[in-house]
């Protein structure tokens, strides 16, 4: 078994499927492509595919919108929303979503129905990569039993291995290639085909003994993030009182060279993973009756900060001696971070239903969103820049690289409210509009009276 797809793998006659063509799935496959593998991608969302086969590709990163049309074209890269695409094949990287329910435990229903189509067309000599984010042990528990109702046993009969993803949209520094990725299968043989196959496109690979701990290691990369940003946000709700700037604080504490990494504070957490990926270990930590205090602490930090935002908007506007009910608040930039279009669990989202509540009328400018959905009822259109010129407040929530202080002058009138999140006016070197009133999140804020 394994000789023939290690044989397959460099001689790159391997067929590969990557499931899921979301953010992790759609530049997997095109890395996969580009090396020299007949590779389809397959999702169930038959907008996308359509979309791909159009040419209108969904991310923002260039060369992903450059290379996927020009593979499909040439063939080196198939899409398609029929599962019989999984027919035949040698490697298949299952890329689906791993959300929350609405009880914050683990839904792990893509998993299982990927698992569920593999296992239909499940053959000899096969290798299934799992690169979903999840909890430590979902690869033997989950994966492997609904793999094996085909009839064939892991490890003996085809592999099976664990490689999370870590996917960084808008990362320009480190794309796919050049970040080190973890491989843990179930045993040696399938740690070692996989480890193979994933040096075809990315420049070093660190295998790891087993399934469960790539697992953990992935919780665990996003688990320090999530931790260290609440840390960061809760002090910058502390330094705000005590009249300390914690942008200035975290760039002299970054002076010393050793044991101090640079996190900064903002109006919350968004993305799939720091929301989400920690919870998974805290669904799993009960089984062992163990509480993770930390985990859950930092979720709860990150997740109160919309509603911090929304007081410092509330508290600005009462600067300017103007009610939020019935006034115009433009909010800039709604997706989860700078230079992306991905507004998934973005914190802007639960911000405007705050803003919407206390009868304030809400205008959304992002350039990389058309629309943008809040709860059930509400749909926002995005808005050109002009539009600011009769703003009553701007919240500068997602500071594209598009936008530049000097770029937002000309369209903010005399006496607008800015409520900053990002330190996106760096008070030493650009100051706001002239009369207006500035709160920047984890600065010392100003008195009644008081105009920047």
């Amino acid at each position: 078994m394994g000789v023939n797809l290690t044989k397959k793998i460099l001689d790159k006659s391997a067929e590969i499927v990557v499931m899921g063509l979301g953010y992790v799935g759609l530049p997997l496959a095109i890395a996969f492509a580009k090396a020299g593998y007949r590779t389809t991608g397959y999702d169930t969302d038959k907008s996308k595919i359509s979309a791909l086969i159009k040419g209108d590709i969904y991310l923002l990163e260039q060369e992903i919108r450059d290379q996927t049309p020009k593979l499909i074209k040439k063939g080196h890269l198939t899409v398609s929303d029929n599962p019989e695409v999984l027919s035949g094949k040698d490697c298949i990287m299952i890329c689906v979503p791993t959300p929350l329910t609405q009880a914050k435990t683990p839904d792990l229903s893509h998993i299982e129905e990927a698992a569920r189509l593999v296992s239909k067309n499940l053959r000899p000599g096969m290798l299934v990569v799992l690169e979903s984010t999840t909890y430590p042990g979902t690869t033997d528990e989950v994966l492997i039993p609904i793999l094996e109702e085909s009839g064939l046993k892991a490890g003996e009969e085809f592999e099976v291995a664990y490689s999370p993803e870590r996917i960084d949209p808008g990362n320009r520094e480190y794309p796919l290639h050049k970040v080190p990725k973890l491989v843990g299968g179930i045993n040696p043989k399938s740690t070692e085909d996989a480890a193979l196959l994933y040096k075809q496109i990315t420049e070093k690979v660190v295998k790891v003994s087993s399934p469960k701990v790539a697992e953990a290691a992935k919780i665990v990369e996003n688990i320090y993030r999530s931790v260290n940003i609440a840390l960061v946000n809760e002090l910058s709700m502390l330094f705000e009182a005590m009249g300390i700037n914690t942008w200035e604080v975290i760039e002299a504490a970054s002076t010393k060279p050793y044991a101090f990494q640079a996190h900064y504070p903002g109006p919350g957490v968004g993305g799939h993973c720091i929301p989400l990926d920690p919870f998974y270990l805290t669904y799993k930590a009960r089984e062992y009756g163990f509480r993770t205090k930390f985990v859950e602490l930092s979720g709860e930090i990150n997740e109160n900060m919309p509603e911090h935002v929304k007081n410092l908007v509330v508290y600005s506007m009462s600067l300017a001696g103007k009610p939020l009910r019935n006034s115009k608040i433009s909010i800039l930039g709604v997706t989860y971070k700078e230079n992306v279009n991905d507004t998934r669990h973005s914190p802007a989202k639960t911000l405007i239903q705050k803003l919407l509540r206390y009868g304030a009328r809400v205008v959304i400018h992002d350039p990389y969103v058309q629309t943008l959905k809040i709860g059930e009822q509400t749909q926002l259109e995005t808005k050109p820049l002009s539009d600011l010129k009769d703003a009553d407040c701007v919240v500068v929530h997602t500071p594209h690289a598009v936008y530049t202080p000097e770029k937002l002058a000309p369209h903010l009138r005399e006496g607008v409210v800015i409520v900053d999140c990002k330190n996106f006016y760096d008070h030493v070197k650009r100051f706001p509009p002239r009369g207006a009133v500035y709160v920047g999140l984890g600065k010392p804020q100003p008195s009644l009276g008081d105009r920047s």
